[in-house]
C-alpha cells in the first residue's frame, strides 16, 4: 500500500478537513489524486455547485512503497480520510475506484493567466449573501404545485450562473469557495485572485482552489483517464 507522507500535522489536518467537507455534501465522494515532487493535489466535485475544488498539500516524502515517478489515482474520500493519520503525518492511499466523469476532466496544470475584475473579499461575501437570500425568498414565494424539483432547479441555475464584479467567474465557484471554507472573512484581496486557461476558470485562495469550466461539468460524458 502507497503511504503519503504529508509535511507536517498541519498539513495531515488541512486534507482530513477538506476531505471531511466533500463527505459532507456526497457520503459517495471520490477523489482524484495526483503527486509529483513533495506536491500533492487532490480534486474532488461537491454536488449542486458544478465545480471542482482543488486543495494542495505538501509532500515530505513523495515516493515511497511504490510511489515511483509520480501518482494519479482516483480513490474514495471516506476511505482516504479513515487513513488520515494527523499525528503521523501520514495518509494511506485506497485502492482505485471508478471515477465519476469528472475525474477525467481536469483544469490544465499551465497556461493559466490572470483575470482582471475580481471584487474585494468583503464585497465577495455580499454578493454571496444577497445571492442567498434571494434564492431563499424566490423559493418560498412559490405555491406549493409549483416548489418542483424543476422550479428549484431553474432559479438556482439564474442565480448562481451570474457573475461576480467585472469577471466571468459564476456566483457559485464563491459559493463553493466559501462552504468549502476555502473563502473566509479575514482574508485580504490579495489572497485571492482569478485565472483561466482555455476554457477553465479558477478562483484561488490561501486555502484552495475552486475551477469551474466554462462549458460546464455537469453534462461531461467521458471516461476517466
Amino acid at each position: 500500500m502507497t503511504v503519503l507522507h504529508l509535511a507536517d500535522e498541519g498539513e495531515a489536518a488541512d486534507l482530513a478537513a477538506f476531505l471531511s467537507r466533500l463527505l459532507h455534501y456526497d457520503r459517495a465522494a471520490a477523489v482524484r489524486l495526483q503527486a509529483a515532487g513533495t506536491a500533492l493535489a487532490v480534486f474532488g466535485r461537491p454536488p449542486s455547485f458544478e465545480v471542482l475544488a482543488i486543495r494542495a498539500a505538501r509532500l515530505a516524502k513523495p515516493y515511497e512503497n511504490g510511489l515511483d515517478v509520480t501518482l494519479d489515482v482516483t480513490v474514495s474520500a471516506g476511505e482516504l480520510l479513515e487513513s488520515v493519520d494527523e499525528p503521523a503525518a501520514t495518509a494511506a492511499v485506497p485502492a482505485a475506484v471508478t471515477g465519476p466523469p469528472w475525474a477525467g476532466v481536469l483544469p490544465p496544470r499551465g497556461g493559466w493567466r490572470a483575470e482582471p475584475g475580481l471584487p474585494a473579499p468583503d464585497a465577495l461575501l455580499t454578493t454571496l449573501a444577497s445571492a442567498v437570500a434571494e434564492f431563499r425568498s424566490r423559493t418560498e414565494e412559490l405555491p406549493p404545485e409549483r416548489r418542483t424539483r424543476a422550479e428549484l432547479d431553474r432559479i438556482g441555475r439564474e442565480i448562481w450562473s451570474r457573475t461576480v464584479g467585472d469577471t466571468r467567474l459564476p456566483v457559485r465557484a464563491v459559493h463553493a469557495a466559501q462552504s468549502l471554507r476555502f473563502l473566509r472573512p479575514t482574508q485580504s484581496a490579495r489572497d485571492l485572485a482569478v485565472f483561466s486557461s482555455g476554457a477553465w476558470l479558477r478562483l484561488r485562495t490561501p486555502y484552495g482552489s475552486i475551477a469551474v469550466r466554462q462549458a460546464g461539468l455537469g453534462a461531461l460524458d467521458v471516461s476517466v483517464r
